[in-house]
């Protein structure tokens, strides 16, 4: 008896049959599929911008489609164009005190494919990859490259930053450091004084290592300038310039411009770093979309205006996350099983909603932060993200919260709705 095999039932590569998905992005699609039915979620989960409550800076769309007008749509230059990498320096300079030329620089169709290629040119198969815990892919850039992770977990008392003592017994054997500032999941960031000590550390390492391959660092600041209640955002190379050689940073205009699918990314860093970035990318297409690239530099160029939209943005996420911020410490102060730590940038709060072990209404147990989240959408009409979702475990009660969808007039509502549903804990 002959048995017949379907092309959907035969192998593939090992990559693609053990992928793992976004965890964050099926939850946001659960939820999206329950709002287009009709259902009132508050959906608080993607880390992206409502053009409906955050808008293209008009400034910026003008600029795009004057590009397109003038005919800019043939390829741009593998490595960018060539006044977009001009005006980047430009900005770094100004903004951060940072000098890197237009050849230090390498522009992307975003973030994502410029973290994928430093992974690729840094990290060989079986190579030590450290990264705090909760953060936003690296497990994922992990397992594309075949690094080897070791995943460090912070506490809420750091803020869930990473601190010198958490990495430390962990880098004799590494080759790469990934850290974010101001950090995706939690909204908070890095002091001078942390990172210093951290940076040290890769030094000593570093000048232990004696011409083998370094430990570098992979510092993504896409959220830099929406620093929020007069922090300020700080850097690896400003604190310690001997840094320089073995650190690579990730930007773009995603955030800082509420421009999300705009897809205008860069990187910068060592220049035979970049090179390799450059040629690893030139093989995959990953640019971004030349039109696009003209009226980021153009924008960039324009510094009056450029300040005033990034002022205008931080204004608007400031209100959201001091709101909800607020709204949490109050059903604190009642006693509710919640908590908050203050926003110092992006545009995320993190939120402790603590019912592990608690008997739902339902008269189920809560187990794990899954059910949690289950248990807001249905009876609160919220969707949050679980810091499991960061490769937190499955029992830590902190969530993300995102506002760029967020309207204000929403707020009481959501706060109506979660009161509601935790009465059960009074």
């Amino acid at each position: 008896m002959s048995v017949t095999t379907t092309s959907s039932t035969l192998p593939l590569s090992h990559l693609a049959e053990n992928l793992v998905g976004s965890e964050i992005i099926r939850i946001a699609g659960r939820i999206n599929e329950r709002i287009a039915a009709g259902e009132p979620i508050s959906n608080l989960t993607i880390g992206d911008f409502d053009p409906k409550v955050f808008p293209l800076p008009e400034a910026f769309l003008n600029e795009i489609i004057n590009a397109y007008r003038e005919g800019h749509t043939n390829y741009p230059a593998a490595n960018g164009v060539e006044s977009l990498r001009e005006a980047v320096s430009l900005h770094l300079k100004r903004t951060q005190g940072l000098d890197y030329n237009k050849d230090c620089i390498l522009i992307s169709g975003g973030a994502r494919p410029l973290i994928y290629a430093a992974y690729r040119a840094i990290v060989d198969k079986g190579d030590t990859v450290v990264f705090p815990i909760p953060s936003w892919n690296n497990n994922h850039y992990c397992f594309l490259t075949e690094g080897k992770m070791v995943s460090v977990d912070t506490e809420a008392d750091n803020r869930f930053l990473p601190t010198a003592d958490d990495l430390r017994p962990h880098l004799a054997t590494a080759t790469l450091v990934a850290v974010c500032s101001p950090l995706n999941p939690t909204g908070t960031s890095f002091t001078p004084e942390n990172l210093s000590e951290i940076c040290d550390l890769i030094l000593e390492e570093n000048a232990r290592r004696e011409g083998q391959k370094p430990l570098y660092l992979l510092y993504d600041q896409i959220y830099s300038a929406l620093t929020l209640h007069g922090s300020t955002h700080t850097d690896p190379v400003s604190l310690r310039p001997e840094m320089r050689p073995y650190t690579v940073y990730i930007d773009g205009v995603s955030k800082a411009f509420a421009a999300t699918g705009v897809r205008v990314g860069w990187t910068f860093g060592p220049e035979r770093i970049v090179a390799k970035m450059r040629a690893i990318l030139s093989h995959v297409g990953a640019w971004a979309p030349k039109p696009e690239q003209i009226a980021t530099a153009r924008l960039l160029r324009n510094e009056a205006e450029t300040d005033r939209i990034i002022s205008h943005h931080r204004e608007m996420v400031t209100e959201r996350v001091d709101a909800l911020y607020a709204g949490f410490e109050k059903m604190k102060s009642e006693g509710f099983p919640v908590d908050a730590i203050p926003a110092q940038g992006a545009m995320y709060l993190t939120v402790k909603i603590d019912l592990m072990g608690l008997t739902l209404p339902s008269g189920k147990v809560v187990n794990d932060a899954e059910e949690v989240t289950h248990f807001l959408l249905e009876e609160a009409n919220l969707g949050l993200v679980p810091f499991y979702a960061f490769g937190a475990s499955r029992s830590n009660p902190w969530f993300r919260i995102s506002v760029g969808t967020l309207r204000m007039e929403q707020v009481p509502t959501i706060f109506d709705n979660l009161r509601k549903a935790l009465a059960f804990t009074l």
